[in-house]
């Protein structure tokens, strides 16, 4: 597979630390990021699923919080996730009007391989995310089948494909090109390492606002094409992965921390922007069924959370710059056409 020239290509470094090997969401053991894309004419979408581990989710659940920062969004699964506090299912992200079949095929997958469920023990509480790609994809149509959810979830690896791809391949960014993007930062507690990934699928913004590691690019854009002047209508998911030892309320604290890389980027969380954020930590796992005994566990010190805390903005802000660097210019419904800002840049003679 051809590795895609991402933003650090560029000789651009954002923030202080230290990223991963990867510098993607899948440096934290165990995550693996899997996709599946429909470009067919006036269908531009997908699926994107992001899994905590290779492991049973239902049986083994995972630590997990969740953060709105705009609520302008259909997101599905938040209110028991923050309720107990563990995920149980793959993350999947999608368009908004397949929102609920996506859901209803995540559940397929899961009764597949837990047969108990609505059996002999409660029923599962699918987590879907969503971005209105309705620009470049035909959102009336519901595209996603069975086999779309069912193939993201399968396919599902350590190596994380960016831009339009998945979820992303219809999505809007700053009126260019995006989609997927990720990146994350390496943290060190006492002489143990840790990580902390960021996985995003990037729909809001104007091209005004867009800053890259502080240069108003997006003005300087501006000069050479007529972008829409239409109010920001997009959304943002953010899905954090971490090792961290964690209690899912310190996970909440980090979660709202990314939102200060998505400011970086120029973003002013506009009124129709629908921007969430969903964490995990793979440090422990909380079996489904009771052992009548009390679960034991770690968990890091209050404060020792400032270096998670910038982790979080730093990987956000550089994962939402890759969505745009690694996205490729799309045309879809009604020929509507959005450039990736790197052959916009080629063509008026522009670099980062």
């Amino acid at each position: 597979m051809n590795q895609q020239k991402r933003l650090r290509d560029y000789g651009i470094t954002i923030g202080q630390m230290e990223p991963g090997k990867k510098n993607a969401i899948t440096d934290v053991k165990g995550v693996r990021v899997g996709h599946s894309t429909i470009d067919e004419g006036a269908i531009q979408t997908g699926v994107t699923s992001i899994l905590p581990h290779s492991g049973n989710l239902f049986q083994e659940k995972v630590i997990g919080a969740s953060h709105v920062i705009n609520g302008f969004g259909k997101t599905m699964g938040l209110t028991q996730l923050d309720e107990l506090g563990t995920i149980e299912t793959p993350i999947l992200l999608t368009n908004t009007l397949s929102a609920g079949l996506t859901a209803n095929y995540l559940i397929d997958y899961m009764l597949e391989s837990n047969p108990e469920i609505g059996r002999t023990t409660g029923t599962i509480n699918p987590i879907v995310g969503e971005c209105n790609d309705m620009i470049l994809n035909d959102i009336r149509q519901k595209a996603i089948s069975r086999q779309d959810v069912f193939d993201a979830i399968d396919n599902a690896k350590d190596y994380v494909e960016e831009g339009a791809v998945g979820a992303g391949r219809g999505m809007v960014c700053y009126s260019l090109k995006g989609g997927i993007g990720t990146s994350s930062r390496k943290l060190y507690i006492g002489e143990n390492q840790y990580t902390l990934g960021i996985l995003v699928l990037s729909n809001f913004g104007t091209l005004t606002d867009l800053t890259i590691d502080g240069r108003p690019i997006g003005i300087e854009l501006e000069k050479h094409i007529n972008a829409s002047k239409s109010p920001d209508k997009g959304s943002i998911m953010i899905v954090l992965a971490t090792d961290l030892p964690l209690l899912d309320r310190q996970l909440k604290r980090i979660l709202k921390r990314t939102v200060t890389g998505l400011a970086r980027t120029g973003s002013i969380i506009g009124h129709g922007s629908g921007d969430i954020a969903i964490g995990f930590s793979t440090a422990t796992t909380v079996p489904h069924s009771s052992a009548h005994e009390p679960l034991s566990f770690s968990f890091i010190h209050e404060e020792l959370l400032e270096d998670a805390f910038r982790a979080a903005g730093e990987a956000t802000e550089e994962a939402i710059l890759n969505s745009l660097i690694t996205a490729d210019t799309v045309t879809g419904r009604e020929g509507n056409t959005r450039y990736g800002i790197i052959d916009l840049l080629n063509k008026y003679g522009m670099n980062l």
